[in-house]
């Protein structure tokens, strides 16, 4: 029998802006994310749930026409017993470069969809948390620049389509019942167009001013009670 078999198995793909209109709330940004596992599992444990196993991935993104880093991709941490490489990785994130406005972050959804995601457990969840104060450039924009990811979606349906499932094409152990999606973006293109998607729920703030508050609590409540 799965020594899992009967507890949550959670793993969250963290997709964080770390372009320069970012510097503001980057330090809070990177705080909820270390922070986060801790704040989890009290809240199951107050509604009487238990995670078996919590991974957390990160993945900073910019653009990739601007930056030389436009993406930083983690593996998946165990926490808390990776607790230490996880603070170093999350830790040496800077918020810098970025250029016009629109950044990669779709290029970062679809790479978090396409990560090692847990297969343990009776009861599962593929959550992807997004950090951003910008909109996103449409996927393929900068298919033409150094390093930019192979095999990525053609346009935002297609997105949409690995997000529910429905895309026959896309082999990945991301399972579509156990995703949440949540977003802390601006109300601007892509994340205003997000919510024909099932299982998201954004937090809307201003656009271009850094994001004006990180309400990781009631992330936090939105996660647990959908578990």
């Amino acid at each position: 029998m799965d020594q899992y078999a009967g507890d949550y198995c959670v793993d969250i793909v963290m997709c964080i802006d770390a372009t320069g209109s970012m510097a503001p709330i980057i330090n809070e940004v990177k705080e909820s994310a270390l922070s986060f596992y801790d704040k989890v599992s009290e809240a199951m444990r107050e509604n009487q749930k238990e995670i078996a196993e919590l991974r957390v991935k990160v993945i900073a993104f910019r653009d990739y026409i601007c930056d030389t880093k436009p993406i930083e991709e983690s593996e998946f941490f165990v926490l808390p017993d990776q607790a230490r490489r996880f603070r170093d990785f999350v830790s040496k994130i800077e918020a810098a470069g970025g250029g016009d406005t629109p950044e990669n972050a779709l290029e970062a959804i679809a790479l978090a969809l396409k990560s090692d995601w847990t297969k343990k457990g009776i009861k599962r969840r593929h959550v992807v948390m997004t950090f951003t104060d910008a909109p996103a450039l449409m996927l393929g924009e900068r298919s033409d620049c150094p390093g930019y990811p192979s095999a990525m979606p053609a346009s935002l349906a297609q997105l949409g389509a690995w997000w529910e499932g429905t895309d026959q094409m896309f082999i990945s152990k991301f399972e579509p019942k156990a995703g949440r999606l949540i977003a802390f973006a601006p109300a601007v293109y892509p994340w205003t167009d997000l919510n024909a998607w099932n299982k998201y729920w954004p937090s809307f703030s201003k656009a271009g001013t850094g994001l004006s508050d990180v309400d990781i609590a009631s992330a936090i409540d939105l996660l647990v009670g959908s578990c």
